[in-house]
């Protein structure tokens, strides 16, 4: 059987999925709202501001016609920013088919609902209640589309569709596993780029191997009070979602959110480094919901509090280590009880 795929969001990590998919031999059509952009990029088959130098295939087609991208297609991959996911779902939902399977793979927690992208969608979309699903994994773009190898995991609350999806999104370089928890995937993807930026101070401040050990392991541990506490299974966090993703975005300097906090480290302002760059760091907004979050559970999250504190409120990041190493003795799994 034919499958036609379409990716809302041409960045960097929903171009990858694109070239996946197309290298595999699906019709693909990526779908960028600005028409200059779109045009550029079927003329010169490659997204040279996000992936340069990678080719597209012949069946990867680029349109900022939000029809053309949506209509007719098996499976749509959802990969816009997190606080844009809502208005583009109104922008595609006229041209929706019942039968396409809508797979999330932004990574972060709308800020004014709190809610989860698969969550986003489902509000916008009630009728393809069903036929929802997360994507999350260790993943940094640009090796998956130099295709190095890695594995992600898809989740939905219906296990027909998480198979389906896998079946769609698996290929020779990109192992895929089904689950059913889908809050854990979900808040595993999005928490672990606040804990990439605390990483990324880690760098900045030369505080060296251990301490990065230390920032992985303890902001594991914030990761999963909040997602059990929100209703996730415990184990989910130490899978692909969870440690896998965190190993991979707090210790890559591929990472964008790794990315600022070294460069925040190094005494560059917050609002200059976003403004320099293309990509969205999720990390900053995420830090906002989450604890909101983690005020809704009554749940602490330590590394969290003092990273807003340094985004949003102007903490010399060199004085939050000792606030977080001098907080009160605790056993080390207090809190999960």
């Amino acid at each position: 059987m034919m499958v036609a795929v379409g990716v809302i969001g041409s960045g960097a990590w929903g171009t990858t999925l694109a070239l996946l998919l197309a290298r595999k031999g699906i019709s693909t059509t990526i779908w960028d709202h600005r028409v200059e952009r779109a045009l550029e990029m079927q003329r010169t088959r490659e997204n040279s501001v996000f992936l340069p130098n990678i080719r597209f295939p012949d069946n990867l087609s680029i349109t900022s016609d939000i029809a053309e991208a949506v209509q007719a297609k098996d499976l749509l991959l959802l990969v816009t920013p997190s606080q844009k996911l809502r208005e583009n779902l109104r922008l595609l939902a006229p041209y929706l088919a019942p039968e396409t399977l809508l797979v999330s793979a932004s990574k972060g927690i709308e800020i004014t609902s709190l809610q989860r992208m698969t969550e986003v969608i489902a509000e916008e979309l009630p009728d393809w209640r069903e036929r929802i699903a997360a994507l999350s994994g260790p993943n940094l773009s640009r090796e998956v589309a130099e295709g190095k190898p890695t594995a992600a995991v898809v989740a939905s609350d219906v296990p027909e569709v998480a198979i389906q999806a896998r079946t769609i999104i698996t290929c020779s370089t990109f192992r895929v596993y089904t689950s059913n928890d889908v809050i854990g995937v979900e808040l595993g993807g999005a928490l672990k780029n606040i804990i990439a930026i605390a990483a990324g101070f880690n760098v900045g401040l030369g505080y060296g191997e251990n301490a990065k050990a230390a920032i992985i392991t303890r902001g594991l541990a914030e990761i999963s009070r909040l997602g059990v506490a929100a209703g996730a299974n415990a184990l989910t966090f130490a899978g692909l979602a969870g440690i896998g993703d965190l190993i991979a975005t707090c210790a890559s300097p591929l990472s964008r959110n790794q990315q600022l906090g070294r460069r925040l480290a190094e005494g560059e302002k917050l609002n200059d480094i976003l403004q320099s760059t293309h990509s969205v760091a999720e990390g900053v907004s995420t830090t906002q919901a989450a604890l909101k979050l983690a005020a809704r559970y009554q749940v602490e999250m330590p590394i969290a509090r003092q990273l807003s504190l340094i985004l949003f409120e102007g903490l010399d990041p060199h004085k939050a280590v000792p606030e977080l190493m001098m907080r009160d003795p605790k056993g080390e799994l207090e809190g999960f009880a």
